[in-house]
């Protein structure tokens, strides 16, 4: 079993446990998911790129735990919509390849549609 099965057994059996499984809809995980993200964001809003780049100890904990909330979120939002969250994201990384192909992008940051 991949850690993401591991993950996503321990959320079913959590949620179960507490009998939360009737509030996680997909539509409440997605409206959860973005106030988590909107959590990880506030750490981030007034650094500089350098400061980002550097957390102190207690800063990193707190953003280690916002980055942990998003991911069980995922998971737990992937599982209830029957998606495979690997295959997913393997899938979109191929997308992306042929969209930003490496020749054309190296070391730019504009969209697709802009080179």
């Amino acid at each position: 079993m991949s850690d993401i099965e591991k993950l996503k057994q321990r959320l079913r059996d959590f949620a179960e446990e507490r009998d939360w499984d009737q509030f996680h809809s997909p539509k409440n995980l997605v409206m959860a998911l973005s106030v988590e993200v909107a959590e990880l964001v506030e750490h981030f809003q007034w650094l500089t790129e350098e400061h980002s780049q550097q957390l102190d100890t207690k800063t990193l904990a707190e953003v280690t735990d916002e980055i942990a909330d998003v991911q069980l979120y995922l998971i737990r939002l992937a599982d209830k919509l029957s998606v495979n969250i690997v295959e997913a994201a393997n899938n979109k990384i191929v997308k992306n390849a042929a969209k930003y192909p490496a020749d054309k992008v190296k070391g730019k940051s504009k969209k697709y549609t802009e080179y």
